[in-house]
């Protein structure tokens, strides 16, 4: 800190001496003893109390941290979640599409692609446990595209004639 030498302590003492005189030198480097002491556990004391707010500081940014972890883990999680049932839904999708292809392509009469339809669909809530009838959509006639659900069963053979 200082860059005092032994030559610049012994001048300044002598100096003191000269100044102070013989009788009172030793009160004064009694005093200035302890005022360098003093001035030594203050700036220790200083020390200590900043080096424990840094740690704290560091344990409040690894709280912080791991508090951000956790709320990716938990954000992760439900964005698994959602993308699970998303391909759970694509996949019914998907068996129902193909069930309605075979029944429209391979069978050719109503009767069979109804009831390929009713084992596709979904149970009545009714006091029977019969299955809920299948619409049936003709577009032979129209010419249109029909959007196909897990209700309703779409026809496109030629043989069925517009009612």
């Amino acid at each position: 800190m200082f860059d005092i030498g032994l030559q610049e302590i012994i001048l300044i003492g002598v100096v003191a001496l000269v100044v102070l005189g013989p009788e009172k030198m030793p009160g004064a480097v009694r005093t200035v003893a302890l005022m360098i002491g003093r001035l030594k556990r203050s700036f220790n004391a200083l020390k200590t109390e900043i080096e424990k707010e840094v740690g704290a500081d560091e344990i409040r940014r690894q709280l912080r941290n791991e508090d951000i972890m956790a709320k990716f883990k938990h954000t992760q999680a439900q964005v698994q979640n959602s993308i699970s049932s998303v391909k759970k839904d694509v996949d019914t999708f998907q068996k129902n599409i193909e069930l309605e292809a075979k029944a429209a392509a391979g069978l050719g009469d109503s009767s069979s692609a109804d009831s390929a339809a009713s084992n596709t669909t979904p149970q009545a809530t009714g006091p029977s446990n019969e299955a809920a009838p299948a619409a049936v959509v003709d577009t032979s006639m129209s010419g249109a595209a029909s959007d196909a659900t897990a209700d309703n069963v779409v026809d496109t053979s030629p043989a069925k004639s517009a009612s």
